[in-house]
């Protein structure tokens, strides 16, 4: 089948990531925190979460990969990837639901949890679409278009979310039925709009069923060094942001003290994500013309200003003003780092690859979420003086300022 090489239809295979970003940037941010505080102790707020969503991460590190190796052997009329994108996404419906009409702690746990697994069975094999059918000259140009789709969503998400959710957070059924019908339109476009062929199974067709499918999730490391030190280098920047994402809300109700935390936090996110966008556009561009890695260094040291300009803020103008910087260093690194890892992925097992840098996004992910017991624990010690929050804007610095060191262990093989 011909290589997809329009901005049409680029866009097109592109439009699931809208639906996935405005769930998770809905959710973590913004209606989770705001939740748990009807359910748990303020003294134990940061904790609590923390526990959620680290166990809730630790599931999408496991199952992403999974359902991307998955994917590569998948046998269907309809191709190898989109019969489990739309299976994960009719489950997410289900778990979307059990967390909007949750009465208790363990109904969130619950919750949470299935959508954690359901949404990255979706995930893994959709990921291996990009490498499957966009032309290798324009997989810096549909990665920046997928980061547009991202960064896009989560504005939408950040504004929705702190106004469809009642001040108090009490009441959360008007959101998530906004979350459950922008999963369903966007994973429609994508899996209507985006063709593939039928799958035979390959390697699957011709041995036993447990022995194929083990064969699937079996890992060269060292025939792919330079992937595993780019999956690495991005576990490393995204640690220091997703621990800053994850408390924002509390710091803002904590430290500045505004009216609404809830609404004030959608707010920041969704303008610090305008210089986000603009700098994920033109970080494709760049990363085709330049090459990844000198954005992603880039990237890392801009990250590194934005903690530290964030930390000196104290107040919401100033946040916002400071907090561009970082959101351009986001923008870069979110382009250049998927552009990278296309680019370092065996064509033949890219989903189970691009699955496993969920290694990095969700395991990241879930390592920040244990910030919340240090965080708690660091503010009591010295009631007034917010030690936890600082050590998590530093912790912060010193991830991404790290990451654009990694950079200099990843070789890239000249093409002839």
């Amino acid at each position: 089948m011909k290589k997809i090489t329009s901005l049409g239809q680029m866009l097109l295979l592109n439009v699931y990531w809208i639906g996935l970003s405005f769930k998770w940037n809905a959710l973590h941010p913004i209606i989770l925190p705001a939740l748990l505080l009807n359910y748990v102790p303020d003294e134990r707020k940061n904790s609590m979460l923390g526990l959620l969503t680290f166990s809730g991460l630790v599931v999408a590190a496991i199952v992403q990969p999974l359902s991307g190796a998955l994917s590569d052997q998948w046998v269907s009329r309809w191709g190898r990837r989109r019969p489990l994108l739309v299976l994960g996404t009719l489950l997410d419906v289900v778990f979307l639901a059990l967390l909007g009409w949750s009465r208790g702690l363990g109904w969130i746990f619950a919750g949470y949890l299935g959508l954690q697994f359901s949404s990255n069975l979706g995930q893994g094999p959709a990921q291996g679409l990009l490498p499957d059918r966009v032309a290798p000259g324009k997989v810096g140009a549909a990665s920046g278009i997928k980061t547009l789709m991202d960064m896009t969503a989560l504005i939408i998400a950040s504004l929705a979310a702190g106004r469809l959710l009642d001040p108090q957070g009490r009441d959360a059924r008007l959101i998530i039925l906004v979350l459950i019908g922008v999963m369903l339109v966007s994973a429609a476009v994508t899996v209507l709009g985006t063709r593939e062929e039928a799958s035979t199974g390959g390697a699957a067709g011709h041995e036993s069923g447990w022995r194929a499918l083990a064969g699937q999730f079996q890992v060269d490391f060292r025939a792919h060094s330079a992937y595993w030190w780019v999956v690495l280098q991005r576990g490393v920047f995204l640690l220091g942001i997703y621990g800053l994402q994850a408390f924002a809300q509390y710091y803002l109700r904590d430290v500045l003290r505004v009216e609404n935390p809830a609404r004030t936090t959608g707010d920041l996110l969704a303008t610090l994500t305008v210089a986000l966008v603009l700098l994920a556009v033109l970080g494709g561009w760049l990363s085709d013309r330049f090459g990844a890695k000198r954005v992603l260094q880039a990237a890392g040291f801009l990250s590194t200003a934005g903690f530290v300009l964030i930390w000196l803020a104290r107040t919401p103008d100033m946040l916002v003003l400071y907090g561009s910087v970082m959101g351009a260093g986001i923008g870069l690194f979110l382009t250049a780092s998927w552009a990278l890892a296309n680019q370092l992925v065996p064509g033949d097992e890219a989903g189970k690859y691009l699955g496993l840098t969920n290694l990095a996004t969700a395991g990241s992910g879930a390592l920040a979420r244990l910030e919340g017991p240090v965080i708690d624990g660091l503010n009591a010690a010295h009631p007034g003086l917010w030690l936890g929050y600082m050590g998590m804007f530093i912790f912060g610095a010193l991830c991404t300022l790290l990451s654009a060191f990694l950079l200099n262990r990843v070789t890239i093989k000249r093409s002839k």
